[in-house]
């Protein structure tokens, strides 16, 4: 039998390579008969004549050779990439969306088929040597958007950090946020995932229409918002499943009802119930103040078996939110130890606060990731636009970079403004 090499590239075995190349230690092999792969692992596998190709090839980082049946998705990708042709241009050529492409492309990578580039969205190295640091703190696979489609809201809560009434985008730019959003992320070797919200980022106009724009382009998509009727649920379903869907409480029924409005903590429980019965990954969040702290254990054991994930954000003293107290910081490394207890009793309870790591510290255990995974997300792995076009390092605080609506998003992430978040805090450095 005669292999044809598909490599088109020269790639010393385990080098780094800059754009997505096929494995140079691969042959695609054409042979005369159907299941000749499983008949090599299994002689009770009968093969039949009939043309077919075959892989051979060694899986990147290993010197184990694997034989497989190519199959035709894979065969569509090696001939993606040996021929240099673009993700929109296929998927054009072949009448599907560009993220039908790279899916394809991504489970070629996924198998050792194609050799494909780290992400580029690497932190500085600002750590100090020996402490105990997760490595991949310095890297992201995922640049993650979260989207402000509109200001509208459907509750007028205590603590909201803008009750602006910015005018609500047009489509069109929506369009080209997303467009933007994949040649960014594509530059950069990352996944996407859009986390729409807003206001109610189901209050938007044109949410289906955005949010199946996002699906075609083979991003992942995530909701934070408000809870809404089954109907609604289901449209979005149709579309694309969500990553997950968050909604917010703020303690236990009083507590939660004079910040969020009468009769929200139970049409909230009841959406939880809706989204377990769909499937939907479930996500609470709580704005830790200094009102809720001690209600927050016992919502999480009210929460127990009814959501995926429950977490806290401390209270942004911003916008309306400037009218509340935050935890005391006496109180806080107590309240810390507590929950993190709690956690090791509660599947649910989910460590997001970057502040435990200074139980981490003290008890000699690996930092978390933090707010947005690998350390604090701030203009790195994330960032927050506006209805407007503003793009901010993190929504919680006034962190303008830019806007998308005047810059491509590149140029936003590669400002001065954005590098100096990723920086973090200069009180930090060297510690």
């Amino acid at each position: 039998m005669r292999g044809i090499s598909l490599s088109v590239i020269s790639v010393q075995h385990g080098a780094t390579v800059r754009e997505v190349v096929v494995n140079p230690a691969l042959e695609l092999v054409p042979v005369c008969w159907h299941n000749l792969p499983p008949f090599f692992d299994d002689q009770t596998i009968i093969p039949e004549i009939g043309d077919e190709w075959v892989l051979v090839f060694k899986k990147p980082g290993t010197e184990v050779m694997q034989t497989i049946t190519a199959s035709g998705h894979e065969l569509l990708a090696l001939k993606i990439v040996s021929e240099g042709t673009g993700d929109r241009e296929a998927a054009s050529l072949g009448g599907v969306t560009v993220g039908v492409i790279d899916d394809i492309l991504a489970a070629a990578v996924q198998r050792g088929l194609l050799l494909a580039p780290g992400s580029l969205l690497v932190r500085p190295d600002s750590f100090p040597r020996g402490k105990i640091v997760d490595p991949h703190s310095f890297s992201a696979p995922i640049f993650t958007l979260q989207w402000h489609v509109t200001q509208v809201c459907d509750l007028h809560c205590r603590h909201c950090y803008d009750r602006s009434d910015s005018k609500d985008m047009e489509l069109s730019q929506g369009i080209r946020v997303l467009d933007d959003l994949y040649d960014f992320c594509r530059t950069h070797h990352v996944f996407t995932q859009v986390t729409f919200t807003g206001g109610n980022p189901l209050l938007y106009p044109h949410f289906n229409t955005l949010y199946q724009e996002a699906a075609d382009r083979g991003f992942m998509t995530a909701i934070l918002g408000n809870s809404m009727p089954h109907k609604r649920i289901e449209e979005i379903l149709a579309l694309q499943k969500p990553e997950f869907y968050q909604v917010s409480l703020e303690g236990l029924r009083v507590q939660n009802d004079s910040i969020r409005g009468v009769g929200h903590f139970d049409r909230t429980l009841d959406f939880l119930d809706l989204l377990r019965e769909l499937g939907i990954y479930s996500m609470v969040m709580l704005t830790l103040t200094r009102a809720n702290m001690d209600e927050v254990l016992e919502l999480a054991e009210l929460l127990r078996n009814r959501v995926e994930l429950f977490t806290f954000n401390r209270l942004a003293m911003v916008g309306e939110g400037a009218a509340l107290a935050s935890v005391a910081p006496e109180d806080f490394p107590g309240f810390l130890r507590e929950y993190r207890q709690a956690a090791a009793r509660n599947f649910c309870v989910g460590l997001k606060d970057n502040l435990f790591n200074l139980l981490g510290h003290e008890q000699g255990i690996p930092y978390g990731g933090g707010c947005a995974g690998y350390g604090c997300g701030a203009g790195f792995n994330f960032v927050s636009l506006l209805p407007d076009g503003e793009v901010h390092a993190c929504r919680k605080l006034p962190s303008l970079i830019g806007n998308m609506y005047q810059q491509h998003l590149g140029e936003n992430y590669d400002g001065f403004l954005a590098g100096q978040y990723r920086q973090g805090s200069a009180a930090c450095q060297g510690v």
